[in-house]
């Protein structure tokens, strides 16, 4: 019986202990996330050629909303252009 009762403590304290939520929480702020997720947009774009905002989306694990406002802000900055208007046929590539 104690070795039960033992063996029930010393699991819960592991679990305690290295147990970590799989809830997506990241703690790094948020302005800190934006840019390191923008330079990998970018890094993204130069080893594939072109990128479009589903390659994006699931890249960086951020939401199509996300994955459109950073591409829209690459190419604010003049960093991306986007070829084609609307819909699928929208992708990006590193300007010139």
């Amino acid at each position: 019986m104690t070795k039960i009762f033992l063996g029930i403590v010393i699991g819960a304290l592991l679990a305690w202990l290295f147990w970590k939520p799989k809830n997506g929480f990241d703690d790094r702020p948020q302005s800190v996330r934006r840019e390191q997720n923008l330079e990998k947009l970018l890094e993204l774009v130069r080893s594939n050629g072109l990128v479009s905002n589903d390659d994006a989306e699931k890249a960086l694990g951020v939401s199509n909303a996300t994955a459109e406002r950073y591409l829209q802000e690459l190419e604010r900055q003049g960093k991306l252009e986007q070829i084609g208007k609307t819909g699928r046929n929208v992708t990006y590539k590193l300007k010139q």
